[in-house]
């Protein structure tokens, strides 16, 4: 049971259209004795009575994981219990086992972020394998490159979202890579969206002398934002679910999940709930609250590894890779 699951935003990183590294250090600073704080209070426990501490070893970047890494180090060498290290994208993936609803054993989880893209075969909750991944780009930054190409403001996946509500997905075609086996590619189709906006439309191939000005550029992209957003979406989408629905007819597997921060995204929420119900799979989708980044997540996946007695010594390092 998830007693509190406190977050502090970064607004910051909008001024710069993207995360910065040393801001975000700054701020974990800032934010994480208050945010313990606040977790406590709203859980009604003291730190005496916590039976352990969890916190994100990897990946992640190296400035932000080292706070979160000394604070929780120095907290359970001062009360005397158990250290917990925890892989970040283990733990999106276990985000489907918060709720009371939960998905059987085995299942698979297509996980989508920022910076990972992954179908995850689980047959425990400490027993996965990636059975498919990128090889090049994440669906989240394809997402948020299209929109920094659009010229909207940081972090555009979610207006991306926004305006493919009000578009027509099927008004624009971006041929879907044909990458083979269970892995995905999003490099190509992001440049193939940047040459396509940079030629208004005319042609998604790249030619040295672009074929409008730049004021016939933005004008089109103003004319047609909302059907450029659910065209890029529904193609960022189809390539994401085409590779789950293999997944599952290789492995047999119906029980289907998805985890991560573009799992926020309405409409691959929409469109995975309509193919598992033509597949006959069992979704599930975890609240908006546990889709990004979030405690309850770590939470959840520290439950699972202390109960089989998983602990990290006190001298571990962020920089190494945690494991799954």
């Amino acid at each position: 049971m998830i007693k509190s699951n406190i977050i502090a935003s970064q607004q910051i990183h909008q001024k710069y259209g993207g995360v910065v590294p040393e801001l975000a250090s700054r701020a974990h600073l800032q934010h994480i004795v208050p945010v313990v704080d606040e977790a406590l209070q709203q859980s009604r426990l003291t730190l005496r009575e916590l039976d352990a501490i969890a916190f994100t070893q990897s990946p992640g970047l190296i400035g932000a994981l080292l706070v979160g890494a000394q604070f929780a180090k120095s907290l359970a060498m001062s009360l005397t219990i158990p250290l917990i290290a925890v892989h970040h994208m283990q733990a999106h993936v276990l985000a489907n086992l918060i709720p009371e609803h939960k998905p059987g054993f085995p299942f698979l989880c297509l996980t989508v972020s920022g910076g990972h893209t992954q179908i995850v075969r689980c047959d425990s909750p400490l027993d996965m394998k990636v059975i498919g991944q990128t090889i090049d780009d994440a669906a989240g930054e394809a997402f948020d490159k299209t929109a920094k190409m659009l010229g909207l403001p940081y972090p555009g996946g979610p207006l991306i979202d926004k305006y493919a509500k009000e578009g027509n997905p099927h008004a624009y075609r971006f041929t879907e890579p044909q990458i083979p086996g269970l892995d995905f590619s999003f490099s190509g189709l992001k440049t193939s969206i940047l040459y396509f906006l940079q030629n208004a439309g005319k042609s998604n191939v790249y030619k040295e002398t672009f074929l409008v000005s730049p004021e016939e550029r933005q004008a089109f992209i103003s004319a047609n934002l909302n059907d450029i957003c659910a065209s890029v979406q529904e193609r960022i989408i189809s390539i994401l679910l085409n590779k789950l629905r293999k997944a599952s007819h290789e492995t047999g597997i119906r029980e289907i999940c998805l985890a991560g921060g573009v799992s926020a995204n309405s409409g691959l929420r929409d469109a995975i709930k309509r193919i598992g119900s033509s597949e006959g799979w069992k979704v599930y989708i975890p609240a908006f609250e546990y889709c990004t980044d979030n405690a309850a997540m770590i939470a959840i996946t520290g439950h699972h590894k202390f109960l089989a007695s998983q602990f990290a010594p006190l001298d571990i390092s962020p920089a190494a890779r945690a494991s799954w």
